[in-house]
C-alpha cells in the first residue's frame, strides 16, 4: 500500500463520521419523505460543500499545503465528474416514473452503496498501482480514451431500461408494480416481493459503478495517497443528492459541461501518461481543471442550446 497520511485510527474515525452524517440525514432531517424543493436543496448543497472545505482546511493544517491542495483538486475533479451522474439520474427517474417524493430515498441508499464500492475500488487501485507501476499508463490511456469519446459524443448515451442487470433482476426477483409508500420490499401473503423502487436502486448502483471506473483513475492522477483519494471522493458524492435536486431543472442549460468533462478526463489522462518524465505541479493541474469547467459553463451561458423543435 502506498504511503498515506491516513492512519488506521483516522480511517476508522472518518468512516464513523460519514456514517453518523448519513444516519443524521436519514433519521432526523429526512425522516418524513417529501419532495426536495430548490431552496432546501441549495441549503443542503452549501452545507455539504462547506463541510468538505472545512475538512480540506484540516488536511491543509495537519498534513501540509501539498496534501491540502491535492484534496481540493481531487474534490473539484470528483465533484465535476459526479455532476455528470445527475444527467443519468434524471434519465433513470424519468424512465421508471419515480415520483419526486421517493427520489431522495433512492439516491440516499444508492450513494451509501456507492461509498462501499468506491472504498474497495480505491484501496484495490492504490495497491495495484504500488505493485504494478505500469498500470499508471493503462489508467492514463483509459482516461484519454474516455475523454476523447465524450468529446466525439460517442458512447455517452445511457438506456436504463435496457440494462442487462435490470433484465436479470426481473427474472430472478418477484417484483410488484407499485412503490408501497416508498419501500424497497414488501411482504404479502407470507412471501417477500420487491417493489418498483428496488430495480431503480439496482440501476442507480450499477450506473455509479460504471462512473467510478472513470472517476477513480482520474483522481489517482492527482495523488497516490489512498486516504486523500477516498475522502475527496466521498465528500463529492455526499453532496450529490442535494445537488441533484438543485440542478435537476437547470441541467439542460449547461450543454457544454460534457465537453469540459471530456477535456478534464483527457488532461488528467495525459498527466498520468507523462508523470514518469514530466511532473505537472498540482497548482497547474488545479488551474487547468477549474479553467476547463468554468469555461464550459460560461460557454453554455453565452451560447444557449437551441430548442429541439427549432
Amino acid at each position: 500500500m502506498p504511503q498515506s497520511v491516513g492512519s488506521p485510527l483516522l480511517w476508522a474515525g472518518f468512516t464513523v463520521f460519514v456514517i453518523g452524517l448519513l444516519a443524521l440525514d436519514l433519521l432526523v432531517f429526512q425522516k418524513r419523505e417529501h419532495e426536495i424543493r430548490p431552496k432546501e436543496a441549495l441549503a443542503w448543497s452549501v452545507g455539504w460543500i462547506s463541510l468538505a472545505l472545512l475538512f480540506n482546511a484540516g488536511v491543509y493544517h495537519f498534513f501540509g499545503p501539498r496534501r491540502g491542495l491535492e484534496f481540493f483538486t481531487g474534490y473539484v475533479i470528483e465533484l465535476a465528474l459526479s455532476v455528470d451522474n445527475l444527467f443519468v439520474f434524471i434519465l433513470i427517474f424519468h424512465t421508471f416514473h419515480v415520483r419526486a417524493i421517493h427520489q431522495h430515498r433512492v439516491l440516499f441508499w444508492g450513494i451509501l452503496g456507492a461509498q462501499v464500492m468506491r472504498a474497495v475500488f480505491i484501496l484495490l487501485g492504490a495497491a495495484l498501482l504500488q505493485a504494478f507501476h505500469w498500470l499508471t499508463f493503462v489508467f492514463g490511456g483509459f482516461l484519454v480514451f474516455t475523454g476523447v469519446k465524450i468529446l466525439l459524443n460517442r458512447g455517452t448515451e445511457v438506456h436504463p431500461e435496457k440494462n442487462p442487470v435490470l433484465k436479470w433482476f426481473g427474472k430472478v426477483v418477484p417484483t410488484l408494480p407499485d412503490t408501497y409508500g416508498g419501500r424497497f420490499t414488501i411482504k404479502l401473503d407470507g412471501k417477500r416481493y420487491a417493489t418498483s423502487l428496488l430495480p431503480v436502486l439496482v440501476v442507480v448502483e450499477v450506473t455509479d459503478l460504471m462512473f467510478a471506473v472513470d472517476s477513480i483513475p482520474a483522481i489517482f492522477a492527482v495523488t497516490k495517497d489512498p486516504f486523500i483519494v477516498y475522502t475527496s471522493n466521498i465528500f463529492a458524492i455526499l453532496g450529490l443528492r442535494a445537488l441533484y435536486f438543485l440542478l435537476a431543472h437547470a441541467m439542460g442549460r449547461f450543454h457544454y459541461l460534457k465537453v469540459g468533462l471530456g477535456f478534464v478526463l483527457s488532461f488528467v489522462g495525459v498527466k498520468m501518461l507523462l508523470a514518469e518524465w514530466v511532473e505537472i505541479p498540482i497548482e497547474i493541474s488545479l488551474a487547468v481543471v477549474v479553467a476547463l469547467l468554468a469555461g464550459s459553463i460560461l460557454a453554455s451561458v453565452l451560447r444557449p442550446a437551441r430548442p429541439e423543435n427549432s
